[in-house]
């Protein structure tokens, strides 16, 4: 029982020491970018935000750049940074596969693909639903596909992917070529290489409650996670069906996913490499992993961000590249590694 004590102590105080870590991780990405903003300003903004305390003059500077411009970038990208990890981590469960990830397995070029669909019709105001729709599709696709002829394995569920990926990708493409417009061929480009240029305070909010109410349901469901992760025979003796838990596991998923899409395009590989990293420090349960994940996700993906905006002098880079180059190799090690286990066996 001390050990047990022991470990749960150990547990929240990772979760504080993250949460401690995303506030400061916070504050200082606040101050990077192509006008570098002095910490104590900063720090001096937030406070007068947070007390309703007058802003002088003197800080009317970083009021616009800080609070306006960057504060809404931060907070959607440690929404979509704990979305897309979450959505990882409970994917690689519900298939029980550790290369499972909304990216690989097509489920982000679906939104993509409905996301180009409704700019190129008119409803961009819609674009979240239209790329929630795209992304259901795309994982409705790859797990029929990856379950025909028998068993679901990791290789018929990648190669799945593979091909959801260039499918929904080429409609997209079709769509983009198919039109003269300008402006929507730059937007879709956006999308296509994943950024967070567009968060503002009237736009963020709707990703944020989605995020928000995903990762309060997935927080209630470590027990059914823990049995999908161990297989069907476990989940028989306890009387649980796993296709309903599947089905509602993933239809959340893709609401997630499409909605991220829709706002930040297609940011690939936070889905796989954080819930790694996470099980490698807390381990297989779920109780301690979903949590754990979150927070991670939220931290990488701002600091990614951050990366990409400050790295070259008045230049930004998307997102996408960033994650795709650190997702890459973990991705290759998971593909090749004959010993890897991520159920804790």
């Amino acid at each position: 029982m001390h050990y047990n004590k022991k470990r749960t102590i150990s547990m929240s105080f990772l979760i504080v020491l993250l949460i401690l870590s995303s506030l400061v991780s916070m504050i200082f990405v606040l101050c990077l970018g192509a006008i570098r903003i002095p910490f104590e300003d900063t720090f001096r903004l937030l406070y007068l935000m947070i007390s309703g305390g007058e802003i002088s003059h003197n800080l009317r500077t970083v009021y616009r750049v800080v609070w306006l411009l960057r504060m809404p970038r931060v907070i959607l990208g440690f929404s979509a940074g704990c979305g897309l990890a979450l959505c990882g981590t409970v994917m690689q469960a519900t298939v029980q596969n550790p290369m499972a990830d909304p990216y690989i397995l097509g489920i982000s070029a679906g939104g993509t693909l409905g996301a180009t669909a409704s700019i190129f019709l008119g409803s961009g105001r819609i674009s979240g639903l239209f790329a929630f729709a795209g992304a259901a599709l795309a994982c409705i696709f790859v797990i029929t596909m990856a379950s025909k002829g028998g068993k679901t394995t990791p290789t018929k569920l990648v190669l799945s992917g593979m091909i959801a990926n260039a499918l929904f990708q080429s409609f997209s493409n079709f769509i983009i070529s198919m039109s003269g417009d300008a402006q929507g061929n730059m937007t879709i480009k956006f999308w296509t290489m994943g950024s967070l240029a567009s968060a503002k305070w009237d736009n963020i909010l709707f990703p944020v409650i989605v995020v928000l109410l995903g990762i309060i349901f997935f927080l209630t469901q470590y027990r059914p996670l823990n049995t999908l992760l161990v297989g069907e025979e476990a989940a028989s003796t306890l009387g649980m069906n796993l296709s309903v838990y599947r089905t509602l596991y993933l239809g959340i998923i893709s609401l997630i996913t499409g909605i991220l899409v829709a706002n930040c395009g297609m940011i690939g590989f936070v889905g796989l490499i954080i819930p790694h990293i996470s099980r490698a420090v807390v381990g297989p349960n779920h109780q301690k992993l979903v949590p754990f994940t979150i927070l991670s996700g939220g931290i990488f993906m701002i600091w990614v961000d951050a990366a990409a905006r400050s790295i070259f002098e008045n230049k930004e880079l998307p997102v996408g590249i960033f994650t795709a180059l650190l997702g890459a190799p973990v991705f290759v090690y998971i593909l090749l590694s004959r010993n890897y286990s991520f159920s804790g066996d």
